[in-house]
């Protein structure tokens, strides 16, 4: 993070159903996250991390059905754990943009998916990976605001390396996710949890 600039730590209580998952593999660590509809306890996760199991004992304690798993890219970090995901919960939908995805799993323009109360819609947010989506989950309780997962298209303070494809990574992140309001919470693959608003005024890469 530049300058040693840091997000304001952000309470996460008006996301009552929103969870953070990270998950260490040998060298670094990974996030994920779980968000799910109160009154129906019908829940999403958004890519794996490295081990299943911290996610099967929060689906366990809250006494939630997970029936979306939505992949923001396909590096292997973000997906290690899919095949025990899929093998204890084979009913889950899973939805991807990656190229070679079954047609009925494949992201496509304008879907948005019905968790309960909750809506999940998808930007197309390449550069880092070609196959790279933001998922932004709207109309929470109280009038939280929209929370958008990003995968590795931008970190807090920073974004996902993008080698030849930096001008386009950086074109589809002012596109497709700074122009959600500023209070939007960005949920990205490595590092805290940081806004629009935040990103927009201190991201390096973009001031």
């Amino acid at each position: 993070m530049a300058n040693g600039w840091l997000p304001q730590n952000r309470d996460l209580g008006l996301w009552r159903e929103l969870r953070p998952i990270t998950t260490a593999g040998t060298s670094f660590k990974v996030n994920c996250y779980l968000v799910w509809d109160e009154v129906t306890r019908e829940a999403a996760l958004f890519d794996t991390g490295f081990d299943a199991q911290p996610i099967f004992d929060l689906i366990d304690q809250n006494k939630l059905q997970l029936k979306h798993l939505f992949i923001t890219h396909t590096h292997a970090d973000h997906i290690a754990a899919l095949e025990p995901i899929r093998s204890r919960l084979p009913k889950v939908k899973l939805h991807s943009s990656a190229k070679n995805a079954p047609v009925d799993q494949r992201n496509r323009a304008n879907d948005f998916i019905h968790l309960g109360s909750l809506r999940i819609t998808n930007r197309d947010t390449p550069g880092h990976a070609e196959d790279g989506v933001t998922y932004v989950v709207g109309n929470w309780p109280e009038d939280a605001p929209s929370v958008a997962v990003v995968g590795d298209a931008i970190f807090a303070g920073s974004m996902g390396g993008a080698k030849q494809l930096a001008d386009l990574a950086k074109q589809k992140i002012r596109d497709q996710i700074f122009s959600l309001p500023p209070d939007t919470l960005i949920c990205p693959g490595h590092g805290p949890v940081t806004t629009v608003g935040e990103e927009k005024a201190n991201n390096p890469f973009f001031v």
